[in-house]
């Protein structure tokens, strides 16, 4: 598969949005599991040749070598956001950092709890008023330091949390679901 693709399951009144960057394989919400397999007995080809499997290697082994490690601290807005991935496995979410007053930053998944299909940050940072998170569909809006819903569709939940630190002027994953990340941007 060239690109991931993105896929919502819904259980109820659970519901998460994965994307997915192999050919085969499963994803679990709730109670409910889909196990898929889109013909991936064949490598993907690179126009020079090689498999998209070794173009990506090649591209990891030359970023840093802490696989949690996201982005620099310095290049998270704190009037926005920036994107990020992060993969356990098959299993990649999109989530995005935004820079607090106090120089720490925060992490969420990039889509909002009304509708989880709606990312908050498109790809140009999300909209930040004061000192809250807006969703540019229907006008949420949540406070940037936890992430509590405090007008909208989705008043009184909140954004789903990712854990991430600073350390020596870099963000890094903390959150033990996830194996890694990196920076979409």
């Amino acid at each position: 598969m060239d690109e991931p693709v993105r896929v919502t399951l819904e259980d109820g009144d659970e519901s998460e949005a994965v994307r997915i960057a192999d050919t085969e394989g499963e994803v679990s919400v709730g109670d409910a599991t889909v196990r898929f397999d889109v013909g991936g007995d064949r490598p993907e080809r690179e126009a020079d040749g090689g498999t998209v499997a070794e173009a990506n290697a090649e591209a990891e082994a030359e970023t840093d070598e802490d696989p949690r490690y996201v982005a620099p601290a310095a290049d998270v807005p704190s009037h926005g956001t920036l994107r990020f991935e992060a993969v356990d496995g098959r299993r990649r979410i999109d989530g995005i950092l935004q820079r607090l007053d106090d120089d720490g930053v925060v992490a969420w998944e990039n889509s909002c709890p009304h509708k989880p299909e709606v990312k908050l940050d498109r790809g140009l940072g999300a909209l930040v008023d004061g000192d809250q998170l807006v969703c540019h569909e229907h006008g949420a809006r949540f406070d940037c330091d936890d992430g509590y819903c405090t007008r909208g569709p989705c008043r009184g939940r909140s954004l789903s949390p990712i854990g991430v630190t600073v350390r020596d002027g870099d963000v890094y994953l903390t959150d033990e679901r996830f194996e890694g990340g990196r920076r979409l941007d």
